[in-house]
Parts: C-alpha cells; structure tokens; sequence
C-alpha cells in the first residue's frame, strides 16, 4: 500500500473505516482480493510475484497493511518480502503488540516499511524508521511512504477528504472511493524531498497515482460496525485509470 487513510474508534456506526491505494509497477503480477484458498479464513489481494499481500482481514478480525518506507538511499540486496508480515500475521494467533515485537527483532531483514495490525478489540503501529511500536489512538490518521500522520499534502488531504465523508448521514462507497480517486498533483514548492527526484516527487504526490509503467493498482474499502460486521471492497487497475474489476465481501466475524 502506499496510502491508508482511516478512521480509528471515531464513527457513531464504524468502529474501522479504511481508504488505501496500493501503487506498484502495473506488469507486476496480482490476484484481485478473495479468500486464499490455502488460507481460506482471511481475505486479501496476493502479490503473484513473492506470494504475500499488503492488506488484510480474517474472519476472527484480524487485520494487516503495509506501506513502503521511501529511501532510495537505504537498499538491501538480499531482502526478504515485506508482504509476508502482513500474511504472517493474518495467519498466526500472536496478539498485535507481540507479534510487532517479533517484527521489531528482525526489521532489518526488510526493506523500509509502515505496519498496521490490530484485531477487534486493538490496532497497532510499527516504524521501520524510528524501530518503535505504538498503540494507534481513536481519530483519522493517514500513512503513506513515511511515518504515520506525516504532514505530507497527500495525508493531509485525504484525511480532510475522509472527514468529510464521515459527517455524511450515511457512508458511502462513492465518496470513499472519490477520495482515492484524487490525481491533483502537489505544487514543488509543497513536495516532500526524499531522494527520488523532482520529477518523481510530481508523480507521487497525488493520492492516486499514474505514469506510464507504475500507478495506482487497486483501491480498498473496508468497514467494521460496531456490530463486527465486516464489508471489503476493492477496485483494480490494470493502467492509470482502466478499470479491470471490483469485488465485494460482507461478513460477520466469529469469536
């Protein structure tokens, strides 16, 4: 994922409310969200190429994201894939405090990365940067290719965008999904600088992403009510905005 906007314990009728796009180059392999069929209790899309996932949730509730960690000058040749701890977590029964504690023992075997994993009950944060695990407060909070609430103009706005759409009566996927829909790029003297190059820094900026070989793939909607009821929804992209396929999952978690 390269940008998860979401509100946390601040919604009269959703206790969890997900915006995320997941940028990636557009020949990358990818199987749209479902059920895996080798794990069939938790829902997410798969990364054909390594096999892991940037998003998910289970049946019991448990959910993982991972955003990139932008720093062209830190490179590892022989990384392991940040998709699997999104997985690894979906699939085990650690807590989201131990489980981060795990992934803070071995972060350097990764590339840089955000993580997000918490259950019904708790959500979590983990820094690659700053190597430290937080408890995620009630609020909207946005996380892109830095720290979490970095005050990037792709945050900020999504998490204004976001607050709107929560003041409506009613939530709705369409104003959800116009927030990630958002292709204004940021003026340069507004841009972040890190380490990739103006013209990079221009094509990044915007919440949804398109240039000629790397963009926006999918964009992901999930919902939690109060309720434990689960709705996940997700859009792919084959190119900028050529729509491939979108897929719909509503259930109730089991205990």
């Amino acid at each position: 994922m390269c940008i998860i906007l979401f509100s946390y314990q601040n919604h009269p009728q959703y206790r969890f409310v997900v915006a995320a796009n997941r940028d990636e180059y557009y020949q990358r392999p990818t199987a749209p969200a479902s059920f895996w069929e080798d794990y069939p209790f938790f829902l997410a899309g798969r990364d054909l190429e390594k096999m892991g996932t940037w998003m998910g949730i289970t049946k019991t509730g448990r959910f993982a994201a991972i955003t990139n960690y932008r720093d062209p000058s830190v490179l590892l040749a022989d990384a392991r894939s940040r998709g699997e701890l999104v997985s690894d977590y979906l699939i085990g029964h650690d807590s989201p405090d131990a489980y981060l504690k795990k992934v803070k023992n071995n972060s350097r075997s990764y590339q840089g990365f955000n993580l997000l994993v918490g259950d019904l009950e708790h959500l979590w944060y983990y820094s690659w940067l700053s190597n430290s695990i937080d408890e995620v407060t009630p609020g909207i909070h946005g996380l892109s290719n830095a720290e979490l609430n970095t005050t990037w103009p792709k945050v900020e706005k999504g998490k204004q965008l976001l607050h709107s759409c929560l003041q409506k009566p009613t939530l709705n996927k369409d104003c959800l999904f116009e927030v990630l829909a958002d292709e204004k790029q940021v003026k340069d003297e507004s841009l972040p600088d890190t380490g990739v190059g103006i013209e990079w820094e221009r094509i990044l900026s915007p919440v949804f992403i398109a240039s000629a070989n790397y963009g926006t793939r999918s964009s992901t909607l999930m919902t939690i009510d109060y309720e434990n009821r689960v709705t996940y929804t997700e859009r792919t992209f084959l190119s900028s905005k050529e729509k491939a396929e979108e897929v719909s999952f509503t259930f109730a978690t089991q205990t």
